[in-house]
């Protein structure tokens, strides 16, 4: 029997439960990062440049693992070793960036931190599509939601634990991190690689030969396999490269030419960055030097599904909306519900303490979300479920403007929480019915550049938005952030979903 067989529900508990792990490290970094930039002098307006550390380590280290792995058989597997490394380094990185002595070695830490998380996390993508049939497809990404939610609300609501109810204290001399927030990582860091060596030791893989007959069998199915076409000439790889690079370099002169902001010089380099990339491969086709993972990512990224193409714009504008949560919570939280600027201030810390509450809640009220949205998605459809998820995390990122009691926004986060579930399932449901399983784990990694580049792009000009067209108040970043989820929900309507759900 060459069809992939359905596994149970325990099988994919185990499969999925070293996601527990890596968002209780995601989770830690998004609600306290800005905190320790900021406790360690950074200026408000410098926080997303601070933050771009991320996402071009996503940028880099995705596609690049998903390609690896994919190319990967031992006695661990194809994807379980990325899992096991990963971790490893993720957890040492969260014991030691608390204790970072400057802003630049936690920026730095920041940027090991995310490589590793992303070396971990980006495998697991691919492994659902490795491991499940179609139809469990969304069941899978669904239990990935939902060991998110859980890992997140624990780890979000950690350092306010330590303050109220262990009496540890969440405040410190300027410049110092406080005691609540030190211990949260080190557990934080203790449990991502527990989870993690769970499904590692938990879960079996199948081998590259039973994936191949699984491929061929469905290929079978749908009565025809699909024929890989080189469509892209190396003049065409070398007239668009050529293109962004004089893009990225027209944006760089103009940085300087007209003092834009520091972070724009990011965007200019990821302008560029594309254009070489282009201009390389379009060299190694043209010298048939094209058996190498640089070429191939790049021919994959230029010649990408159609379903895949569509959900990128979907992706942009549903990452641009979150990175702009993640980046400005605090100071929107603080500063307009709070009313303090002042780092070493009770009120500034119990204010960025519930910051973490609601971040807490948010993904408390994502892995209950998670159990609904494969009810959701049977009924309306996975484009109809996302649709309405999207727009109830529009409606509540705008609602932080109109409520003043910060106890209120807990209401705020439910919509948050929905789409925050669903942002991590079903992109990736329809997604991976879309894809070769011999390409499966550098095409999730190619995707995560509709993750990383909004992410880059809110970087580079959020902070010049933030002072040019908001007058320096974060909390209209926020608003901002909601437009951009009804934006995403639009671009949803016109994906082609070509999975079968159960």
């Amino acid at each position: 029997m060459n069809q992939k067989p359905q596994l149970t529900f325990w099988q994919i508990w185990n499969m999925s439960f070293g996601f527990l792990g890596i968002q209780f490290g995601f989770a830690l970094q998004n609600a306290n990062v800005s905190r320790i930039f900021q406790t360690l002098g950074a200026p408000i307006d410098d926080l997303a440049f601070l933050w771009l550390a991320a996402p071009v380590t996503g940028l880099l280290v995705q596609p690049i693992i998903g390609y690896m792995s994919d190319k990967t058989w031992n006695r661990l597997g194809r994807r379980r070793p990325y899992f096991l490394f990963g971790a490893i380094f993720a957890s040492l990185a969260l014991l030691y960036m608390p204790h970072s002595p400057t802003l630049w070695v936690a920026a730095g830490m920041l940027w090991i931190l995310d490589a590793s998380i992303n070396i971990s996390m980006e495998p697991f993508r691919a492994f659902v599509g490795d491991m499940l049939p179609d139809k469990q497809r969304t069941k899978g990404f669904a239990m990935q939601s939902f060991f998110i939610g859980i890992g997140a609300v624990v780890a979000s609501f950690l350092p306010w634990i330590m303050t109220n109810w262990l009496g540890i204290s969440n405040t410190a001399e300027p410049g110092i991190i406080p005691d609540s927030v030190i211990y949260s990582f080190w557990i934080g860091g203790a449990i991502l690689l527990l989870a993690v060596l769970w499904t590692v030791f938990k879960t079996r893989e199948y081998s590259p030969e039973e994936l191949a007959a699984f491929e061929e069998f469905k290929a079978q199915q749908k009565q025809a396999a699909p024929v890989e076409v080189e469509t892209r000439s190396a003049v065409s790889y070398g007239v668009w490269g050529l293109a962004f690079v004089v893009a990225g370099t027209v944006v760089a002169i103009a940085v300087y030419a007209f003092g834009l902001q520091k972070e724009v010089i990011v965007l200019a380099g990821l302008l560029g960055g594309v254009g070489i990339l282009q201009l390389v491969a379009g060299y190694m086709l043209s010298r048939g030097k094209t058996g190498n993972g640089v070429y191939q990512v790049a021919h994959d990224l230029f010649h990408m599904p159609r379903t895949m193409a569509q959900l990128a714009v979907v992706q942009f504008f549903s990452w641009f909306a979150l990175f702009s949560m993640w980046i400005y919570a605090t100071s929107a939280v603080t500063s307009y519900h709070y009313e303090t600027l002042d780092t070493s201030s009770k009120l500034y810390n119990d204010g960025a303490d519930w910051v973490g509450v609601l971040f807490g809640a948010y993904n408390g009220f994502a892995a209950l979300a998670a159990i609904v949205i494969p009810l959701l998605a049977r009924k309306l459809g996975r484009k109809g479920a996302h649709i309405v998820n999207l727009c109830l995390g529009a409606a509540g990122l705008i609602s932080f403007v109109i409520i003043r009691d910060p106890v209120w926004l807990l209401v705020s986060m439910i919509g948050v929480g929905f789409a925050w579930a669903s942002i991590l399932s079903m992109p990736y449901a329809i997604l991976s019915c879309s894809l070769p399983a011999h390409k499966m784990g550098v095409y999730m990694g190619i995707f995560n550049f509709f993750i990383v580049i909004p992410q880059i792009i809110a970087g580079s000009l959020l902070g010049l938005i933030l002072n040019k067209l908001f007058g320096g108040e974060a909390i209209w970043v926020l608003v901002a952030g909601g437009v951009s989820f009804l934006v995403a929900a639009a671009a949803t309507l016109i994906v082609n979903d070509e999975g079968v759900d159960a």
